[in-house]
């Protein structure tokens, strides 16, 4: 048994990242210059929402964070993910994405969207059973 669970069980996804846009972004480029230069890099979205969150603007960073979502779960089939099994929040590539979740899961919660945040809490503890107290939902 590994930490992911059943050795049976479908092998972690890792999805390889986009060197621009972390670069871009690492280097304190502006987010929304990222997301529109590099649309599907779950990471600028995962940037915005947070930003959006922490200025209190719930209702774009749930806007954000479900874009990113969405790039994410695109990204993640392409890379073999069939909808469940290991996405490594250990994996730096991976965390754009699961970023992206945990805002969707704290913007839901806030607006009262009780399904939609136990969702966001049942898909991080698949993806990575670390990864919802490491997003500062545990």
């Amino acid at each position: 048994m590994t930490q992911f669970g059943d050795l049976l069980g479908p092998k972690p996804t890792l999805l390889p990242g986009d060197d621009e846009a972390e670069s871009a972004l690492l280097n304190h480029a502006d987010p929304a210059q990222v997301a529109a230069d590099h649309p599907t890099a779950s990471i600028a979205w995962a940037y915005l929402a947070e930003a959006a969150l922490d200025k209190g603007e719930t209702i774009t960073a749930y806007a954000y964070a479900r874009t990113g979502y969405h790039r994410g779960l695109d990204q993640l089939r392409r890379n073999g993910w069939k909808g469940f099994g290991p996405v490594p929040y250990s994996h730096e590539p991976n965390r754009g994405f699961l970023r992206c979740v945990a805002v969707l899961a704290k913007a839901a919660k806030t607006i009262g969207e009780a399904d939609e945040y136990a969702r966001c809490l049942d898909l991080l503890e698949d993806c990575d059973p670390n990864a919802a107290e490491a997003l500062g939902l545990g």
